[in-house]
């Protein structure tokens, strides 16, 4: 089966949400040609909440959680779920500029007010549910890090599909330049996405280049070729990207009007909020995947005030640099 680049109205998606009691064939169909609608043509970003095991405690502590306040995997976990949902239930948090969700697993398989994150997402905030769905990295080889296995996938796709979500994302890592290390990369992750599809999910493609990485320029034009290719060679349906913030300014622009790819995000990779959304502005066509820069002004000991307005801000910031851009100087 080709990737699929929208989640049919008569695919796996639509059967597996039609069981979920009260729900009607029409209703699910509806809904999730809303969901493509809106993420492949709405002004707006898609927030990424999926933060794993390896980068939970950092961002613990950028929200003013250190590691010794809490004790062990499931009060680390617990602590990040309730911030998650602090995030969702904050007014600014609507699909009116915060299009989509990235969703960690534990995410999505937790609640809202007794509701299933994605369902509250989707019927509450208007917000198109994701799913975070690799398990982490290989060790470095040839200036990349490829994904690990990903035993019982078909079974966690096909759990994503009966809670209502519409997509997945997966990371790997490009250190360094590397032309056959790249290749790899793409390669993997296209691989992976024929097998997402056969569930009638959307897949997002991210292949990071490090912004730390001194080869990064050489990197990314390696990157783009390879993606080229792969696209090139698809048959029917399409993909999401979602890609480092480039050292030259539109070099993805290729990218975002290819017929296979139905968008093309940015994550901020490490870069702060006022350097990630000056680089997004420049780069046409593209709009923001944000974690890190959209939760870094964000503290635990905020009033629910404080904290809203603090969300708000970086909200509207990243909004306005996905939604209008400018030309790089």
């Amino acid at each position: 089966m080709s990737i699929v680049g929208s989640v049919a109205i008569d695919g796996p998606s639509a059967k597996g949400l039609s069981s979920q009691p009260g729900f009607r064939q029409e209703t699910v169909n509806v809904s999730i040609e809303k969901m493509k609608a809106q993420i492949s043509t709405q002004d707006g970003f898609i927030a990424a909440l999926d933060q794993s095991g390896g980068s939970t405690p950092g961002a613990l502590r950028q929200y003013g959680i250190e590691p010794e306040s809490y004790s062990g995997d499931e009060a680390m976990y617990k602590l990040m779920h309730e911030m998650r949902v602090r995030i969702i239930k904050s007014p600014a948090f609507t699909g009116e500029k915060v299009i989509g969700a990235i969703l960690f697993e534990r995410t999505m398989d937790g609640t809202v007010d007794g509701v299933p994150v994605p369902k509250y997402l989707w019927e509450e905030r208007g917000v198109v549910p994701f799913l975070k769905m690799d398990k982490g990295l290989e060790a470095a080889n040839d200036s990349v890090q490829l994904m690990k296995p990903m035993p019982g996938l078909d079974e966690l796709l096909a759990r994503a599909v009966k809670l209502g979500v519409y997509g997945t994302k997966m990371r790997s890592v490009i250190a360094g330049a590397s032309k056959t290390g790249v290749r790899e990369i793409v390669a993997q992750q296209f691989e992976v996405a024929k097998q997402i599809a056969k569930h009638g999910l959307m897949p997002i493609i991210e292949p990071e280049v490090s912004i730390k990485s001194e080869t990064k320029a050489e990197a990314e034009v390696q990157l783009r070729d390879e993606l080229i290719k792969q696209l090139d060679k698809m048959g029917d349906g399409k993909v999401m990207l979602k890609l480092t913030l480039p050292d030259e300014a539109d070099l993805y622009e290729v990218l975002t009007k290819h017929e296979k790819v139905e968008r093309v995000v940015a994550l901020s990779g490490g870069y702060k909020l006022d350097d990630a959304c000056e680089k997004l502005s420049a780069n046409h066509g593209i709009i923001a995947s944000f974690s890190r820069a959209l939760i870094d002004g964000l503290r635990k000991d905020m009033t629910d005030e404080e904290f809203d307005a603090a969300l708000s801000t970086a909200i509207f910031r990243i909004y306005e640099a996905s939604a209008h851009k400018v030309e790089a100087l």
